[in-house]
């Protein structure tokens, strides 16, 4: 039996983050539950206290249905350390032989500057240089989470 799942990204600032994630998975924000005009609604019906809410856009979900839904969680802790997990975003059309490596470069770098026009950080360029079949690209969120692209 399979299961429903969520991806929980702790966070500074959730309407930031779910709006910079939003654009770069091509995704869109998931309305507040039945019955509540917006998210803050829901929670200060729940009982979250007033100084946790404010929170304006927090969620995304993939419009196809096929992706988990993305919480972006408010936490008072800053980011300190590497992400234990991370994700990989694929852009170029394949892996190895399945697509020229010249072509996905290209597909690569046109993503990373979308991406950074929207607010992220190009880390490094993953590649073997012994090698002709891998590029990829490491990369920071707004909030320094790390991700890549191939």
């Amino acid at each position: 039996m399979s299961v429903r799942y969520q991806l929980v990204i702790d966070c500074a600032n959730p309407d930031l983050l779910a709006h910079f994630w939003a654009a770069a998975l091509h995704s869109e924000f998931v309305p507040a539950p039945e019955g509540f005009a917006t998210w803050d609604d829901y929670y200060r019906a729940m009982g979250f206290p007033e100084e946790d809410l404010d929170l304006r856009e927090d969620r995304i979900r993939d419009p196809n249905g096929e992706g988990p839904n993305i919480w972006f969680q408010n936490v008072p802790d800053t980011k300190t350390v590497k992400n234990r997990l991370h994700m990989d975003i694929g852009v170029s059309g394949g892996l190895f032989q399945s697509v020229p490596i010249e072509t996905r470069k290209q597909r690569v770098h046109a993503e990373a500057d979308r991406l950074v026009a929207l607010g992220a950080t190009v880390v490094r360029v993953l590649a073997d240089p012994d090698a002709d079949d891998h590029y990829a690209m490491a990369m920071q969120d707004p909030e320094g989470n790390e991700f890549d692209i191939n």
